[in-house]
């Protein structure tokens, strides 16, 4: 590793803000700048004790900022690395074009192969349910759906679950409410049910999750998730699924293309 001085600086005797957070301002700037790769192991306590002459306890404060942002995590008995920066790079315009159901491909499959990825998915559940206010109100008042629960992981990890909603008239009895629907999923066996695809519409937002989000997908402390609530219509405009997704913020790149027009 290059020497801290020349990886950090000094700190500001007269500055008013805290020394555990000057400290810390100085190693996420230097992640900012690649001094630390994703991955490396930060400079131990012990180090950091030495450079800056403060105590355990004034590096543990800072490390604990750091984990807090995300930006870095512990392993016990082994220190404190830089986190990976998102391996996932979703592109909304691409990833439910036709063409990739044609090849019996999922979203997940292709954005996974691009990544470079072993693609899996576990916690499968599917079974029939009474919809919720808002399932109904998305689905146009249905009071029944097939409900698909799953969990995916690249490379072992957990990054997302999902549950698709499909209103029981047109997935009951259908390869939809089969544990493997086949290639392409859900959307190719819509297509085969008479509705064509259309558009979808998505809602987006960030939040801190729940503890049983932090379970369920493994989450380091301080890691945010992106919750997506997407609406697939088809060419009569017809709602025919809803898709509840929670997703690791850290695996994932949002990428969206937009018309100038």
């Amino acid at each position: 590793m290059t020497s801290l001085p020349s990886i950090l600086g000094g700190l500001d005797p007269t500055s008013d803000r805290a020394v555990f957070r000057q400290i810390a301002d100085q190693l996420r700037e230097a992640i900012d700048r690649g001094r630390f790769k994703e991955g490396e192991k930060l400079p131990s306590e012990a180090e950091l004790v030495e450079h800056y002459g403060v105590s355990r306890m004034t590096v543990r404060n800072s490390f604990s900022i750091l984990q807090g942002e995300g930006l870095v995590h512990a392993e016990h008995g082994k220190g404190v690395f830089v986190r990976p920066r998102p391996p996932v790079r979703r592109l909304a315009s691409d990833r439910f074009a036709r063409r990739h159901r044609e090849q019996g491909k999922s979203a997940f499959v292709v954005e996974a192969d691009a990544a470079g990825s072993h693609p899996q998915v576990d916690s499968l559940e599917v079974k029939e349910e009474k919809a919720s206010q808002d399932i109904s109100t998305r689905l146009g008042s249905v009071r029944r759906v097939l409900a698909r629960r799953r969990r995916y992981l690249l490379d072992g990890r957990p990054v997302e679950f999902a549950t698709s909603y499909l209103p029981l008239d047109i997935a009951r009895g259908t390869p939809i409410a089969d544990p493997n629907p086949g290639p392409g999923g859900i959307y190719a066996r819509l297509e085969e049910l008479g509705h064509q695809l259309d558009h979808f519409e998505e809602e987006i937002r960030a939040r801190m999750p729940s503890p049983s989000e932090v379970k369920t997908l493994q989450l380091a402390s301080g890691v945010p998730v992106i919750h997506l609530i997407r609406t697939a219509f088809d060419t009569a405009g017809r709602a025919v699924e809803v898709c509840d997704t929670v997703m690791a913020a850290d695996a994932y790149v949002l990428s969206y293309r937009l018309p100038a027009t």
